[in-house]
């Protein structure tokens, strides 16, 4: 009986040192900002978030408040539910926020407005942090990235 009881837990131990779990994701970046729908109510801002899982176990993501900024005035947020993460993967996650219409179109964006349809471009900022959780293990990824996103008249 305590020699079953050995091989149950040598068992367990060499499982656990075989699967990498110690290991954060790579964040590669955030890519593809775009404008996906535009209404007379809210334009809709779509980009993607890209990483590399190299454990064997998964995890979970959490994008708690990323903020967007449309020509340097914060905007609008975004939030999604935990996302749960592949393993041994490359994935992406989406970061996708409603602007009203009415905020890109108000006094404090005037001048970027201006800017902007002589440009045919809106700059678009995400910035926030990304959370990755798995086992009581926990890193946090920075997002800062501006693209300018052309304008479809």
């Amino acid at each position: 009986m305590a020699v079953k009881k050995l091989i149950i837990l040598l068992t367990i131990g060499v499982l656990q040192l075989a699967c990498t779990v110690t290991e954060k994701p790579q964040f590669i970046g955030v890519e593809h900002i775009e404008i996906i729908e535009s209404t007379p109510k809210f334009i809709t801002f779509a980009a993607q978030a890209r990483f590399l899982n190299p454990n064997d176990i998964g995890g979970e993501l959490q994008t708690d408040e990323i903020k967007v900024y449309i020509n340097n005035n914060e905007m609008a947020s975004v939030s999604t539910e935990n996302f749960e993460v592949p393993a041994k993967k490359e994935f992406s996650i989406p970061l996708k926020t409603h602007v009203p219409t009415n905020s890109i179109f108000s006094n404090k964006n005037l001048g970027g407005l201006i800017g902007s349809l002589f440009s045919k471009q809106v700059k678009v900022q995400y910035k926030g942090d990304i959370k990755y959780k798995v086992f009581g293990f926990s890193h946090t990824y920075t997002v800062d990235v501006t693209e300018n996103v052309k304008i479809k008249y």
